[in-house]
């Protein structure tokens, strides 16, 4: 079964080809989107069916290479493109693909009457192609290759509406900003080959286990390879772009979020884990940056009133929590978070478009309320991703989140698990402060909107992601209580990290208080925020100076504009004006110029008059003459 795997990747492509060919001929809407979701429905069958199949081995033999083709053969570099399937990509490829076909599914409804829904579903293929390739390859540079298309797709999707300015300008700031994490990337696999001559993962884990690279060297590699995570994954100081891709279609906010692109760099630290783990320097930096832009994010999301911008700065928090559980070594308890994240954040992306989609395009929360009684079953899933991320038992991201902070705490870094304690107060107070102005309290829209619910091709992906969302956390229950099947399932893959980094003690005693505390913080975040905003007569948590600053990101935006942008762009103008302007116009314009002066002075042997010619004829023929007898 597995040798045909490649076809996980072959169907999505087929689906682009499709509808970026031929969609303009397809003149049914729907056709374009069941060929979308079909493929990749065909590509989740395909990841089930490898689960399957995987899970009769012994655990040992749970790494397997699919051969495809060889790549690039030069000098010392020999680089093939094999697909690694083993219980850390085939987790990747059920969450890209599950939750991927779902919202597929979903944007049919969405999208429904747009003049673009052939080129749309060849991007979200195209996007889904691109992620199975970065989490399938079994090297660096097949990793990168789809590093690099889940960067192309997500500017081709948050610019899809590219007839509007912001659209285009959110498009362009998620590429250049994402291009400076990916040069981190890329200098960090140069090191990588220099040091161990290849890009293999495979390789690179057995050459370590016998290595001589200082630590230093690992250390700098690890570094660049985070910078580069810090992009994708939208991590100081690298975040800005993430919550301004809110400018595509809501489907496209969903996939990046939830399933694709944001994952890459927690995924990417994983699948390197043993370099990590032999770098501990860098792994107490993974540590601070997640710790503080979870809570920098958070606090943001308090301010903002954009129901898509609220839940983009909560994925921006999201992440800082896995990535604080990869910083403490806590590989498969971090990519247990994505898996969890990837059901409710998917539900609250869709369900945030189906309140859009009802609203007639409103996104302002303050102009929202009393939705409850008129769309139900948006407002039940929604609740149930509201639950989820709060941390609320038995909910999935209760099991993810507490996890995390068992982590933090057993791990020594007592300062980071307060920080992360405080965060989880706030990730429970901004989402019920969204759901309280949404769905509850008088209406604060204007008599000329209806809002309605959405179609079933909409709802029942949401329904299908609450159910998830409320059970899919039984995966990683914790062990005081049985068995953690999603760690047990991912421990071949990290039991190489594991044993460099020191084992820390777990008291079961201690757990249970630590689990009670959380679960108190979330509930004491849930009631405050709806006594205060259920009656939608606090549309603000606070005034004053700090909510201005938290409403305006902490002007991060124009502390880089100001830093970088501007004097970048005086030293372009400078640049422009010696170098192009003098320089190479000068170059050209001087070359034009010198030949049009001479055909001037050239041109005035053109007479018109017959003996001026014949004089100039008899006088080359006497030239010519004279040059024959001198020789």
């Amino acid at each position: 079964m597995v040798k045909y795997f490649y076809f996980i990747t072959v169907l999505p492509l087929i689906g682009f080809l499709i509808n970026g060919l031929f969609g303009a001929k397809i003149k049914n809407e729907k056709v374009s989107g069941i060929i979308g979701s079909l493929t990749v429905f065909g590509s989740f069958v395909i990841t089930v069916l490898a689960y399957l199949h995987i899970t009769t081995l012994p655990e040992e033999a749970r790494t397997i290479t699919v051969p495809l083709f060889n790549w690039i053969t030069t000098g010392s570099i020999s680089i093939s493109a094999a697909y690694l399937v083993d219980p850390l990509s085939v987790t990747m490829c059920l969450i890209v693909t599950g939750v991927g076909f779902l919202i597929h599914v979903y944007a049919i409804g969405y999208m429904h009457g747009d003049s673009g829904v052939a080129r749309f579903f060849a991007f979200m293929n195209l996007f889904i192609f691109a992620m199975l390739n970065l989490v399938l390859g079994d090297n660096m540079l097949l990793m990168f290759l789809g590093w690099e298309g889940v960067g192309l797709c997500s500017y081709l999707l948050i610019g899809f509406f590219y007839e509007k300015k912001f659209t285009g300008d959110a498009a362009n700031k998620a590429f250049w900003v994402n291009r400076i994490g990916d040069f981190g990337f890329l200098l960090g696999m140069f090191f990588i080959f220099s040091s161990f001559g290849t890009l293999n993962f495979l390789g690179i884990n057995a050459a370590l286990a016998g290595t001589t690279v200082a630590v230093s060297t690992i250390t700098i590699i690890t570094l660049l390879l985070f910078v580069g995570a810090t992009g994708k994954s939208a991590q100081i100081p690298l975040f800005i772009w993430l919550p301004d891709a809110m400018a595509g279609p809501t489907p496209v906010s969903a996939l990046i979020h939830a399933a694709t692109m944001v994952t890459a760099g927690v995924y990417m630290i994983g699948r390197t884990s043993l370099l990590f783990a032999m770098a501990p320097i860098t792994m107490n930096v993974v540590v601070v940056i997640g710790c503080l832009t979870a809570l920098m994010a958070a606090t943001i999301a308090i301010a903002q009133n954009d129901i898509k911008k609220i839940l983009a700065y909560s994925t921006v928090s999201q992440l800082g929590f896995m990535f604080m559980a990869m910083g403490v070594g806590a590989f498969s308890t971090g990519i247990f978070h994505v898996t969890t994240h990837a059901f409710f954040k998917a539900l609250m992306f869709l369900g945030a478009g189906s309140v859009i989609h009802g609203m007639h395009e409103e996104q302002d929360v303050t102009k929202m309320g009393g939705l409850k009684s008129k769309m139900k079953i948006t407002f039940i899933t929604f609740l149930m991703g509201g639950i989820a991320i709060s941390g609320i038992p038995p909910f999935s991201g209760f099991f993810s989140k507490d996890e995390i902070l068992s982590k933090l705490f057993f791990s020594g870094n007592y300062i980071v698990f307060g920080l992360a304690l405080i965060t989880a107060f706030l990730t429970a107070f901004y989402i019920f402060r969204l759901i309280s102005l949404t769905f509850y309290g008088k209406p604060r829209y204007s008599e000329s909107v209806h809002p309605h619910e959405s179609p079933a091709v909409m709802t029942v992906p949401l329904i299908i992601l609450a159910v998830l969302s409320v059970l899919g956390g039984f995966i990683g229950i914790p062990h005081i209580i049985g068995t953690n099947l999603i760690e047990h399932f991912l421990s071949p893959v990290f039991a190489s990290a594991w044993a460099v980094l020191p084992e820390h003690h777990i008291v079961e005693s201690t757990e249970i208080v630590l689990i009670i505390t959380s679960v108190l913080v979330a509930a004491i975040a849930i009631l405050l925020s709806y006594r205060a905003f259920s009656s939608g007569e606090k549309l603000y948590a606070f005034s004053g100076g700090f909510y201005d600053l938290l409403r305006d990101k902490y002007r991060v935006d124009e502390i880089y504009d100001a830093i970088i942008v501007k004097p970048l762009r005086r030293l372009s103008d400078i640049f422009y004006k010696i170098f192009d302007v003098k320089i190479i116009d000068g170059a050209v314009n001087g070359t034009a110029n010198f030949f049009n002066s001479l055909s001037i002075d050239w041109r005035k042997i053109q007479t018109g008059v017959v003996q001026d010619y014949a004089i100039f004829s008899v006088a080359g023929i006497v030239a010519i003459i004279l040059y024959i007898l001198l020789k």
